[in-house]
Parts: C-alpha cells; sequence; structure tokens
C-alpha cells in the first residue's frame, strides 16, 4: 500500500508539468527516487525524426553530460535502447549494468568515463509508446556497484510507463508550440528598413499559445515611415492567421494613405467589421517624418507610445478610443509629436504590461519607471534602451536577441509573470 502511494503521488507530480522540459527533469527525479540512484540522464529522440532532440541530465554537470557524450553510442546503454530496431531483441527491454568497474568487455572510453564520474552501476530503460513509437532513453547511474531489486524494478516500470504517455502528449504539444511560433514570426518583417534620420530596434516574444501581437516597419513615399504594432484579441492558430491577414491589409492602407494615420485605421476597421467580424483587435499606426523629426499617430485602443530622452520619458497622450471591431464606425483625432535629436519613441503592445502579472496601473507605472531608468549614455541607442526596458519589466529565462535595422532576427524566450502572453517592443531613435 505504502508503494501503491508514493507510486501515485509521484505520477500526480509528473501530470501537472505542463511543458516537456519540465516533465523530464520530474521523470529523471522520480525515477531516481524509484531505483535508488543519486543520478541519471535522458536522451529524448523520438523515432519519427520530427524532435525535439536533447539530452538532460540529474546531478550531473554539464561537464559530466560533456564526457559522457564522448564515449561511443553503441557502448551506452541510451545508444543500445534508440538504436536497435523496433521489434528487435533489446530495444524494448531494461538493461542492467550492475558492477561497471569489473564488467567484462566494457569499452575503454566507457570504463575511463565511468571512473572519472565515479559510475559504480546503471539501470536503464526505453520510453516507449504504441501511439507514438520510441520516444527516448532514459538511464540512472548508481555510486557503487548496484542493482534495483524486483519490487523496485515493478515500480518503475508502472511509473515509466505513465511518464512516457504523458511526454508523447507534451511532445505534440510542444511541437504545436513551435509551429505556432515559427508561423507567427514568419508572418512579421524578417528585417527592418534602413531609412535616413532614424534607426530601429524591436523584440517580439510569441506566448506559448500561439498569440496575435504583430509590428511593422515600412519605408513610405517622401522619405517617410511608417511604424505599426498592434494585437488580435485571442490566441490559437485562428489568431495568428488574422493577425498576419491585418498586418497586410495596414501596410496596403498605410502605402495608399500612410499620411493620415486616422484614415488608415478607419479603413482597417472598416475590413475588420466586413471579414472579421466576430474578432476585436487593437492597433496603433505612426506616420515618421524623420527628416523634420514628426511623428503623427492614431491609436485604436492600444497602449500610448512612450519617448524617451535625455531631459523626460512620458507618455504620448493619444486620444482615447475603443478597439477595431467594437463599434459600428470608428474614428478618433490623431496626435502629433516632436522628438528630439536622440530620442527614442517605444511602442509596445499589452503582452509586455501582462508579462509583469501586475494590475495595469501598476504595470504602466513599472514600464515609465523602466524607461526612465534607463542610461542617459545609451538613450540615443534604440536597441540599448529597448533591451533596459525590456529586462526591467519581465526577467527573461534566456537572453533575447535584437532585431535592428539592416538585419538580425527576434528573439525569444519565457519569462516570469504572465508567460503566456506575446510581447512586441519597438523602439525608434531620431537623429
Amino acid at each position: 500500500m505504502s508503494d501503491l502511494t508514493t507510486l501515485h503521488e509521484l505520477i500526480e507530480r509528473l501530470t501537472r508539468t505542463g511543458r516537456l522540459q519540465d516533465a523530464l527533469h520530474e521523470l529523471l527525479r522520480a525515477g531516481a527516487a524509484l531505483v535508488g540512484a543519486r543520478r541519471g540522464l535522458v536522451v529524448l529522440e523520438p523515432s519519427d525524426g520530427l524532435g525535439p532532440d536533447t539530452t538532460l541530465g540529474f546531478g550531473l554537470s554539464r561537464a559530466d553530460l560533456g564526457h559522457l557524450e564522448t564515449v561511443p553510442r553503441a557502448a551506452t546503454s541510451h545508444g543500445l535502447l534508440l538504436d536497435t530496431p523496433a521489434g528487435m531483441p533489446g530495444g524494448e527491454r531494461e538493461i542492467v549494468h550492475p558492477d561497471l568497474p569489473s564488467e567484462d568487455g566494457l569499452d575503454p572510453r566507457h570504463r575511463e568515463v565511468n571512473a572519472r564520474l565515479g559510475c559504480g552501476a546503471s539501470y536503464a530503460l526505453p520510453l516507449t509508446t504504441k501511439a507514438a513509437g520510441r520516444l527516448g532513453a532514459v538511464v540512472w547511474l548508481y555510486d557503487e556497484p548496484a542493482e534495483p531489486t524486483e519490487r523496485r524494478r515493478h515500480l518503475i516500470g508502472l511509473y515509466a510507463r505513465h511518464a512516457t504517455e504523458h511526454l508523447g502528449r507534451l511532445l505534440e504539444l510542444e511541437r504545436a508550440r513551435t509551429a505556432l511560433t515559427t508561423l507567427a514570426q514568419e508572418l512579421l518583417p524578417a528585417r527592418l528598413p534602413r531609412v535616413a534620420g532614424v534607426r530601429l530596434a524591436v523584440r517580439h516574444r510569441t506566448g506559448p499559445g500561439g498569440g496575435g501581437d504583430w509590428y511593422d516597419a515600412l519605408p513610405l513615399p517622401e522619405d517617410a515611415l511608417g511604424l505599426a504594432v498592434g494585437s488580435v484579441t485571442g490566441s490559437g492558430p485562428g489568431v495568428v492567421a488574422a493577425m498576419g491577414r491585418l498586418r497586410a491589409s495596414l501596410r496596403a492602407y498605410a502605402l495608399m494613405e500612410g499620411e493620415d494615420p486616422v484614415a488608415v485605421l478607419s479603413d482597417l476597421e472598416l475590413l475588420m467589421r466586413l471579414t472579421e467580424p466576430a474578432r476585436a483587435a487593437t492597433a496603433l499606426f505612426a506616420y515618421c517624418e524623420p527628416a523634420v523629426r514628426r511623428i503623427t499617430f492614431a491609436g485604436a485602443g492600444h497602449t500610448p507610445p512612450l519617448i524617451v530622452g535625455a531631459h523626460r520619458t512620458e507618455f504620448v497622450e493619444t486620444s482615447l478610443s475603443a478597439p477595431l471591431g467594437m463599434l459600428s464606425c470608428w474614428e478618433a483625432p490623431s496626435v502629433e509629436l516632436s522628438p528630439g535629436p536622440g530620442e527614442t519613441v517605444l511602442l509596445c503592445t499589452d503582452g509586455l504590461l501582462r508579462r509583469t502579472g501586475e494590475p495595469m496601473d501598476r504595470a504602466f507605472a513599472r514600464l515609465h519607471a523602466a524607461a526612465a531608468s534607463v542610461p542617459e549614455e545609451v538613450r540615443g541607442d534604440p536597441a540599448a534602451v529597448v533591451d533596459h526596458v525590456l529586462g526591467r519589466m519581465v526577467a527573461p529565462q534566456a537572453a533575447p536577441q535584437a532585431l535592428v535595422a539592416g538585419g538580425g532576427s527576434a528573439g525569444g524566450g519565457r519569462s516570469c509573470g504572465r508567460d503566456d502572453a506575446d510581447v512586441v517592443l519597438l523602439g525608434a531613435c531620431f537623429a
């Protein structure tokens, strides 16, 4: 009864994991407890070849994993499990090495690495489901010669079956998230344009559900520049597709009448009402004239821009207006802004505020404080300004990458707070 209670608790912990990497770490941790080991590694290598392929360790440093990777694959337990063709003996069973230092016929490099890491024994299992086939293999390592008892083997066998089914579901979810993220990135600019008198930088992070935040920067006639940010309500493939349609439509309207941002958003509102009646979206469009440092804004229910300069940090007071698709006819007056030399104008989506996990009034205050704290010596560098503000608003687990005018790619990564929200932060610095 005690064994069943423990097994139930461990399976419950596993099923609460919502990400593939978290589930793999939980599998290693719980499995080590069940078989009485202290360390282990899992190799995820789906047999369909669609990935993702990864290796994670438990109780092993990055250097330890590097040493293990120098062992010929055919000499490792996980290599035997992964490379044995389906249906052949050896590919669907456990592999036990109860006394590695004394084992005859062990690969010399394997023996050398075991001695370096202090491994006395190992126990390996395949990760296989009927639906997905072979997903990978897991190996637990003992400090001394040992092997799990029959009771422990029974428990880890039951646990591994549940774990593998859960991993299979998370693998499909991870692939769907990756596909949505890739689709969203492909619908956005591959690079920012070079326009005399202004420098640009952007951050874009797509949430795991595939959100509808977007941005655009396009050269316009008479050396002007159009800047836009927006968000389609909701998440999922349909929202990503709607985001692509909305951005493409705004580009067309901007080329025809970009000097009048109100007309651009009015046309977009009419199009949405006719073609996307069930959706709502926010948007902000800016017509920039870098030669005279003048910007004309119009916003539809969107977060106001923020201007960051040597002597001021303030929100641009755009007029209040409803999101697109909410009223039978949308129109709001435009607002003009004349940034000074070296000042950076920041355009962002609500996702940046939601990622903080705070109420909106406090998130706005935090955004203002983040912009105000940009060091004076970098306020004329839009990439540095965007980096600083994003770093103060959210705590990234991976360093973001800049998309700077002339090349590069938008960065991704998870953050604290509401990490399911899309984020767009676009900076334009005027000479």
